[in-house]
């Protein structure tokens, strides 16, 4: 990797890590080193870490806030790509926004609601990147990222610039072509909003902040909802009657307060956190013959 971090910083891109702890970089909190972090601050820094992995053929993902994500406590082999600083651009052009794929998708709801555009109210309480959001095609409030996105950026893998509209992305239900036959990044997203009262458009996101604060355990580390929900349940219900809620494993535990969602109460590890996925899809599949699938990308070694 020392090598590969030569060739990068040969290749201009100057925000090169070894040994990255990603408990820095997700919102569990846990997790452990990537052997190579590299965090491109434009497009064509982006496009030569991208050449520079292709040349010695090592494994590579993407991260954004890390808000969907759980890291195993062996850390990720080869090299993870943060996406944030220098790739947040936005622009309003009427009912339209362009915005980097690096821009905060909370930050973004709140700012285009301000201009009395509606569409993006659910995003308030997403807490990851445009382009997370659209690879993995985000939603909340029983809206998607799908219902609103026009178009995509996207380099791919093997470092070809695609724009890909709504349809060519195939979205389904918090999956995109992104997460199975094209592998690459989202640079960039417009999306087409509608023009709306500034005011009204205001009070519907306070009021999603405010269940949000509610009924979600938003002052500890938790990466969101964890389970998708199965064909008319809510994975929260079942859980909760389970009688799973404030269930703990080591320092990670359901919450109390949305039985959906996983906290980490300061000193969970990844593996406690796994194993806790683990007995909570066991518990629900006996009681309920209900196989839970889990929202949450888990990835590195044990």
């Amino acid at each position: 990797m020392k090598e590969i971090a030569r060739e990068l910083k040969k290749a201009r891109v100057e925000d090169v890590r070894m040994d990255e702890s990603l408990s820095k970089h997700t919102t569990w909190k846990v997790g452990g080193p990537a052997d190579i972090l590299i965090y491109p601050h434009s497009k064509e820094e982006l496009e030569r870490t991208m050449a520079v992995i292709r040349q010695y053929e090592i494994p590579w993902r993407i991260i954004g806030r890390g808000s969907n994500l759980l890291v195993r406590d062996g850390g990720v082999r080869g090299a993870v790509i943060k996406i944030g600083s220098g790739l947040d651009h936005m622009q309003v052009k009427g009912d339209r926004v362009i915005v980097g794929g690096g821009y905060s998708f909370v930050r973004l709801s709140v700012i285009v609601s301000r201009q009395g555009l509606a569409g993006l109210e659910f995003a308030g309480g997403i807490p990851g990147t445009v382009g997370g959001a659209v690879f993995m095609n985000a939603g909340a409030h029983g809206s998607e990222t799908c219902e609103v996105l026009e178009s995509a950026e996207v380099l791919s893998e093997d470092g070809k610039w695609l724009r890909l509209t709504n349809e060519e992305l195939q979205f389904s239900y918090r999956t995109s072509i992104l997460q199975s036959q094209l592998r690459g990044v989202v640079t960039e997203a417009t999306f087409q909003l509608k023009k709306g009262d500034a005011k009204q458009v205001s009070e519907a996101m306070l009021r999603y902040k405010q269940r949000r604060m509610e009924t979600q355990p938003l002052q500890h580390p938790c990466a969101g909802s964890v389970f998708r929900n199965p064909s008319g349940n809510h994975s929260g219900h079942l859980i909760e009657s389970a009688g799973l809620k404030g269930f703990r494993i080591g320092g990670a535990e359901v919450s109390t307060q949305h039985a959906n969602f996983i906290i980490n109460r300061g000193d969970a590890t990844a593996n406690d956190v796994l194993t806790l996925i683990h007995h909570i899809i066991r518990t629900i599949d006996e009681k309920y013959g209900i196989t839970l699938q889990p929202e949450v990308q888990v990835v590195g070694e044990g």
